[in-house]
């Protein structure tokens, strides 16, 4: 059974910084690609980074630069997605999934967790 878990969303005000965990279950870490992605309301799924198994990150969507980074902890199973200088517009939910490839959706999907950017 795979499982894809996200956490650490939440309210945060604009400028600050969040970190959200995704826990994988199921599949080895250390042999996957795992990608952050993120769909806020009557938009498209933007695929936000990626990170394959010798941490080098696939991806990097140009709204994330300078702000968001990707990180992984094989032996927790754990993909991070550090957000810093967080703007409204980033408000959206927020899903790890794998296999992060280029030219498809990814396999397994998390069930999402909300970041909501607001004063």
């Amino acid at each position: 059974q795979v499982q894809l878990v996200e956490s650490g969303g939440g309210l945060v005000q604009p400028g600050g910084s969040l970190r959200l965990s995704c826990t994988v279950s199921g599949l080895p870490l250390d042999l996957w690609a795992i990608g952050w992605f993120r769909q806020a309301p009557g938009k498209e799924r933007e695929k936000l980074l990626c990170i394959k198994n010798d941490d080098a990150p696939t991806y990097q969507a140009n709204s994330t630069k300078g702000r968001f980074t990707i990180s992984r902890d094989n032996a927790k199973s754990t993909v991070y997605l550090q957000m810093n200088n967080v703007k409204p517009d980033d408000t959206a939910e927020y899903y790890c999934a794998a296999d992060c490839q280029a030219g498809r959706a990814p396999f397994y999907w998390g069930q999402g967790t909300q970041v909501t950017v607001s004063s």
